[in-house]
């Protein structure tokens, strides 16, 4: 079984970190620029060989804008439900947990796990059902880092809170309605952040198994912002208030 890669960060990002899991590389016939050469580059270095195809080829092979390569690769190092207690137990006290409840658009968690890798997440917790799963378009959007950020799907989300809270991980749930910013919250030990879909939000029972909720101040007219601009804000809180 084969994944479709496109995309040229995407791409470049599986060449540069696991080149043994490119199985096919293709790029578009009379393309020649410096971004192009630089994968061109690494594949030759890791012995993949090249097939050139015409634009209308690629086109037909994926869904989105491949930029002039798609490669075929064997499917990504693929976390369970039974990682989560490893993951968390390894992280020790520096844990942060990013829980996604009905994030269903693949752009948003390809965002999503972006912000992830750069805040240094321990993993990215979503339920099977109602969310999307890893795709095509999030490893583009992504640009490398859902190969390297743990994403695990759970069958019952609100029991996998509670085993992290039994793990002594404190669950921080985001919601607008919240009374206390986030800024406030001593975010300096084990921390799980919950961010729900745009619109719903969080579900009831996920908000139930918060240990407490809390909001990102909003001054203008718009009540809520994007989920992975939010994912982005508040990552970053918790990597600013970790800085010795």
């Amino acid at each position: 079984m084969t994944e479709k890669i496109f995309g040229i960060h995407a791409v470049q990002a599986v060449l540069a970190r696991n080149p043994e899991r490119i199985k096919n590389l293709y790029v578009q016939r009379g393309r020649g620029d410096k971004r192009l050469q630089e994968i061109l580059s690494l594949a030759a270095s890791a012995s993949i060989a090249v097939v050139q195809r015409a634009r209308e080829e690629l086109d037909k092979m994926v869904e989105g804008r491949h930029q002039g390569v798609v490669a075929l690769a064997e499917p990504a190092l693929e976390y369970r439900e039974k990682d989560l207690p490893d993951l968390v137990a390894a992280a020790g006290s520096a844990a942060l947990i990013l829980v996604l409840d009905g994030v269903t658009d693949p752009h948003n968690l390809g965002a999503c796990l972006r912000s992830a890798d750069a805040a240094g997440v321990t993993a990215v917790v979503a339920p099977k059902d109602n969310s999307v799963g890893l795709g095509a378009t999030v490893f583009k959007v992504a640009c490398g880092a859902a190969d390297v950020v743990p994403f695990i799907q759970v069958t019952n989300l609100a029991r996998s809170l509670q085993q992290m809270q039994q793990a002594g991980i404190w669950v921080v749930g985001m919601a607008g309605e919240a009374e206390s910013s986030l800024y406030e919250r001593d975010l300096k030990g084990p921390v799980a952040l919950v961010l729900g879909a745009e619109g719903a939000g969080m579900r009831r029972l996920t908000r139930e198994n918060c240990d407490y909720l809390a909001k990102l101040p909003m001054a203008g007219s718009v009540s809520s912002l994007n989920v992975s601009v939010a994912t982005g804000i508040c990552l970053f809180e918790v990597v600013r208030q970790r800085q010795p």
